[in-house]
């Protein structure tokens, strides 16, 4: 597969520019994958697509005022810092620092009230230390919302509370898992009422997830890495969802790709190819002892660590019945597991469709649903 089989052109004036103030009057496309009927909706009337007992897994993680706007402590020159991922040590990012060459081994860069300040400490690795331990307390004073580059404008008040979801509790992302932020609570409410089951897990967009790919065969791409935690309790849901045969449905490609990590673990686990048609975790011959006891250690206490999967078509999917994204950049990886899960005609139809319709495209920009 080439790179460029993933590409389309946008018109500029679809990239979302502002969030809406009621999330939820989001355009909602509904894609079904085995007619190819695209149809034109309103997200608040998302419970109605939804099929009977569904499961709907929701990534919580938070995101954090990762972007820093300091000063050199002797020329008074201006330096952004964007955190990128914690070091051990309770001090020390690495991160992206613009203008760099300039900087010198040590020289402090004071962020706003003079108090904090942090010094580059390894110019190749992109690192600096802070002055305080665990600065993501002091984040909230002195940081910005990392808004993505194709958002043309500086950050707001608004943003504070748009570029989250209103579920989000777990701090550690630079980006927002855009699909859920079109939720409101009395939605969610909504769909609890119909006696939908809706579970949480956490995966942490770092900065990468904005990085294109630059290989022309995409299977020569390496993968990110971002850490994830799935909950013993959402464990269970998800097996008991399985085993019942009702549809699994992630809230995002941040969920699937933890959905698809955990049945990738367990197929190895069984020393089955997680590719392979006929792997089901929910299985129970002697064959899967290796899993059964993975899967028991996965429901009592819980999984977590790092995830690098890379998701394009030809995946076969193995826990994601129903997917809810938006809409996605041109050539990248997250459009690939679009496509991996909506068929790659099929996708490209309903993208050519939302640019005829103006949906409204990225992270502040409209919805779809894959059924």
């Amino acid at each position: 597969m080439k790179l460029n089989d993933f590409d389309y052109i946008l018109p500029v004036e679809l990239i979302a520019q502002q969030p809406l103030l009621d999330r939820d009057q989001a355009r909602l496309m509904v894609i079904e994958r085995k007619t190819g009927k695209i149809t034109h909706h309103v997200f608040a009337q998302i419970e109605q697509f939804l099929p009977m007992g569904s499961l709907l897994i929701l990534n919580d993680s938070k995101v954090i005022p990762a972007r820093l706007i300091g000063k050199r402590e002797k020329t008074g020159g201006k330096v952004e810092v964007f955190l990128l991922n914690a070091l051990g040590d309770g001090y020390c990012f690495k991160a992206l620092i613009k203008p760099l060459r300039r900087l010198k081994i040590d020289e402090k860069i004071i962020f706003p009230g003079g108090s904090i300040y942090a010094q580059l400490k390894d110019p190749h690795e992109k690192i600096i230390r802070f002055n305080r331990k665990n600065i993501e307390r002091s984040l909230k004073s002195i940081g910005h919302i990392p808004l993505p580059p194709y958002i043309k404008r500086e950050d707001r008040d608004l943003d504070k509370t748009y570029y989250q979801t209103v579920y989000a509790r777990s701090a550690g992302s630079v980006a927002a898992p855009t699909a859920g932020l079109h939720f409101t609570k009395s939605l969610l409410d909504r769909i609890r009422l119909a006696k939908h089951q809706i579970e949480r897990l956490t995966l942490h967009v770092n900065y990468a997830t904005f990085t294109p790919v630059k290989t022309d065969d995409i299977t020569q791409h390496v993968m990110h890495a971002e850490s994830y935690a799935l909950p013993a309790k959402t464990v269970q849901a998800v097996m008991r969802a399985k085993a019942k045969g009702q549809k699994i449905v992630a809230v995002g490609t941040t969920s699937c790709r933890v959905l698809e990590t955990f049945a990738r673990k367990l197929a190895i686990a069984g020393g089955v190819s997680p590719q392979s048609k006929n792997f089901d975790p929910g299985d129970t011959p002697p064959v899967f002892r290796s899993v059964q006891q993975h899967l028991h250690q996965a429901q009592t206490k819980g999984l977590s660590g790092m995830t690098n999967i890379f998701i394009y078509p030809g995946y076969q999917f193995m826990l994601t019945d129903i997917l809810i994204t938006n809409f996605h950049l041109p050539k990248s990886t997250l459009l690939m597991l679009v496509e991996a899960f909506g068929s790659s005609f099929l996708i490209k139809e309903a993208y050519e469709e939302a640019i005829r319709q103006k949906y409204r495209f990225y992270s502040y920009g409209d919805c779809m649903m894959i059924i």
